[in-house]
C-alpha cells in the first residue's frame, strides 16, 4: 500500500514537472490586453527599493568563504566609503541609520584597529566619520581594553561629519599612546 502511495505520489511529481516546465503558454491577444498607462510605470521601476537605494540582499551579502579574520576586516573596509551600505531601524516613528561596515568592525574590534587607522587620513569626509565611528566601537573591544587600561577612542560627537577634524585629534593621540602593538 505504501509503495502504490509513493508510486502515484512520484508520478503526479514528474506529470506536474513536466506540464511547468513545457514552456510558455501563449500571450493573450492584443486586443485582450489593456491598453498602457501613461503615469503607471514599468514593472522593473515598480518594485519596492528601500529609501538608501539598496536590496536587503544586497546590504548583508558577504564573500562565500573568509579565510581568515583579516579577509572579513578587508571586506567591511572596502565598504565604509559605500553611502548605500546601510540599513535602518526604529521604525517609521523613529528612523536611525545602521552603518552597516562600521558596526561590523566594532563588533570584529581589535583586529580592525590598524587598518582603520590607514584610512585617517582619507579625504572622503563620509568615510573619515565612519573609520572614527569604527575606531571609537573597535577600540571598545573587551580583550584590548585589557591591554590598554580602559583607554579607547572616546569621540565627542559621533557621526558628524563637521566633528571629524577634532574626531581625527582624538583618535591619532589615542594612536599615539597604542599604536605600537601592531607594529
Amino acid at each position: 500500500m505504501a509503495i502504490r502511495t509513493r508510486s502515484a505520489g512520484l508520478g503526479l511529481l514528474v506529470a506536474l514537472l513536466a506540464t511547468g516546465c513545457a514552456g510558455r503558454s501563449e500571450p493573450p491577444p492584443m486586443e485582450a490586453q489593456a491598453p498602457p498607462q501613461a503615469d503607471v510605470p514599468p514593472p522593473s521601476a515598480q518594485a519596492e527599493l528601500p529609501p538608501n537605494g539598496t536590496t536587503r540582499e544586497d546590504r548583508y551579502w558577504l564573500p562565500a568563504l573568509f579565510a581568515t579574520e583579516e579577509d572579513e576586516v578587508h571586506y567591511f573596509i572596502s565598504r565604509l566609503a559605500d553611502r548605500r551600505f546601510i540599513d535602518t531601524y526604529g521604525g517609521d516613528e523613529h528612523p536611525r541609520v545602521w552603518y552597516i561596515a562600521a558596526e561590523r568592525l566594532g563588533q570584529i574590534g581589535k583586529p580592525a584597529v590598524p587598518l582603520l587607522f590607514s584610512l585617517i587620513d582619507s579625504t572622503d569626509p563620509y568615510e573619515l566619520m565612519l573609520v572614527l565611528y569604527a575606531l571609537q566601537l573597535a577600540t571598545q573591544d573587551p580583550a584590548l581594553l585589557v591591554e590598554t587600561g580602559g583607554d579607547y577612542v572616546q569621540l565627542g560627537s559621533v557621526l558628524a561629519e563637521s566633528a571629524n577634524l577634532e574626531n581625527r585629534q582624538i583618535a591619532l593621540a589615542w594612536w599615539q599612546r597604542h599604536g605600537w602593538r601592531w607594529e
